[in-house]
């Protein structure tokens, strides 16, 4: 296959493992992967398509500097051409990029200090390498919403959205899945933590910063879960591929 192909079949697979995992919303939500080095040639779920039923041949491929797409009937989601184009424009490293509001993580959004705080080793994993944005302008429809949430990230890879969801990018389908499924996890500790009612016990600066990057020895293991994900799911359905 060419890379190309190989790029669409990881991100349809990424479609109907977000879906398994129940962290897909109606209709909405979307990830989406540059084929081009300077990223602003990307595929991505077309309107309204259900993560079910996303393929690698549905995946539509988009360019972030031809908007006159807009304009016609293969219109992607407005919201996701604000979101996905704007970043696959300025920040070319943004290989792969998965907007999503999954539950705890969208509940954690909504507190006055959506921060996730390092009580454990799966939430000192985003310790300093999280960006949060507090400035909620509703459904990101303008370009001027987009351009501002490209700003939001500042160098980092995850993005906490106040009020709304998440986006995480990556270099590669794998990675990006698999800060997107932590990142949820570490969420649920969180609002789980929270719903105690009692006093966390949040690791010191120093330890936090460090069991932060020994996450960074794991890299592989991002590549190993998701392939064998798509084991399972070669198994039960591999329509996605098609």
């Amino acid at each position: 296959m060419t890379a190309e192909q190989d790029l669409r079949v990881d991100l349809a697979a990424a479609f109907r493992l977000i879906h398994e995992l129940d962290m897909h919303e109606s209709v909405a939500n979307h990830l989406s992967a540059a084929v081009s080095e300077d990223g602003k040639q990307f595929l991505m779920n077309q309107r309204w398509m259900h993560f079910s039923n996303v393929t690698a041949s549905n995946l539509q491929l988009l360019d972030s500097d031809d908007a006159t797409v807009m304009d016609s009937d293969q219109a992607p989601d407005a919201s996701a051409w604000t979101i996905h184009g704007n970043v696959h424009r300025v920040l070319p490293d943004a290989k792969v990029i998965m907007h999503l509001h999954p539950t705890y993580a969208t509940v954690l959004s909504t507190l006055k200090d959506p921060r996730i705080l390092p009580i454990d080793n799966n939430t000192a994993r985003f310790y300093g390498r999280i960006a949060y944005d507090t400035n909620f302008g509703g459904i990101a429809t303008s370009d001027e919403e987009g351009k501002r949430i490209v700003q939001t990230f500042a160098g980092k890879k995850a993005l906490m959205m106040g009020n709304h969801g998440v986006t995480v990018i990556g270099e590669s389908v794998a990675e990006a899945f698999e800060s997107l499924y932590y990142l949820e996890i570490a969420c649920k500790t969180m609002v789980l933590a929270y719903a105690t009612g009692q006093e966390l016990n949040v690791l010191p600066h120093e330890l936090a910063l460090e069991t932060a990057e020994s996450w960074d020895a794991f890299r592989g293991t991002s590549f190993a879960h998701f392939e064998q994900l798509k084991a399972n799911l070669d198994r039960k359905d591999s329509s996605y591929r098609g």
